[in-house]
């Protein structure tokens, strides 16, 4: 059993190593809102404790069970997220911090029973894949960032790699929410304009947030 803030870490690393082969103390500590000299202390002690591989200077990786204990804490998350939006009718910009503190029940046949009461669900609100109960992932086919997408594209969006409040209220607003098809009518240095089926509205995203949109063609 590890404690919360130990916890925070394994998730924080294991986030930060998805796209590369190890993470720095000072991007460790961007990650969890603290000092480079409080994440030297945590680091040294989930070294003892064999889930992560620590040289001082050096990057930290994670070991096989450093990163089993991060794959149950992300499963435990994800699947409180879609309980909260698809049981208990939540938005998806409300259950990020409710999700947080719910990732550190420890009971694992509590968390068995909701991932079947719930059907298994493969993906949460925010279109991430969720662990099964062996770490397995299963990961969207071709997705990309509508970044990407060429002037005359059609889409569906079914990610979003910013999960912050106001971001997704404002996709939200603009009913670009995951299932919904979007068309490109246009491209530009600066932005994308969309159309948003059946609806027809035509309107511009900017870059910054169409690289945070993840969809599929």
């Amino acid at each position: 059993m590890h404690s919360f803030t130990e916890e925070n870490y394994l998730k924080s690393i294991y986030h930060l190593l998805l796209s590369k082969d190890s993470a720095t103390t000072n991007e460790i500590a961007a990650a969890i809102g603290t000092k480079a000299a409080t994440v030297t202390d945590m680091l040294k002690k989930l070294a003892e404790k064999k889930l992560i591989n620590y040289t001082r200077y050096q990057g930290v990786s994670l070991t096989e069970q450093g990163k089993k204990s991060a794959l149950g804490i992300v499963r435990k998350h994800r699947l409180w997220e879609y309980f909260l939006v698809e049981k208990l009718k939540f938005k998806w910009d409300e259950v990020h911090e409710m999700a947080e503190e719910l990732e550190h029940i420890t009971s694992v046949k509590l968390i068995d029973r909701l991932d079947e009461f719930m059907g298994c669900p493969q993906f949460d609100p925010h279109g991430d894949p969720i662990p099964d109960a062996q770490g397995n992932i299963n990961q969207h086919e071709a997705l990309q960032s509508a970044l990407l997408l060429n002037k005359g594209q059609c889409a569906k969006i079914a990610g979003v790699t910013n999960h912050s409040a106001s971001f997704l209220q404002y996709l939200e607003k603009s009913r670009l929410t995951l299932g919904q098809t979007i068309v490109v009518t246009d491209v530009s240095n600066y932005d994308l304009s969309v159309t948003v089926p059946p609806s027809n509205k035509e309107f511009n995203i900017s870059h910054e947030v169409a690289k945070n949109i993840l969809v599929l063609l």
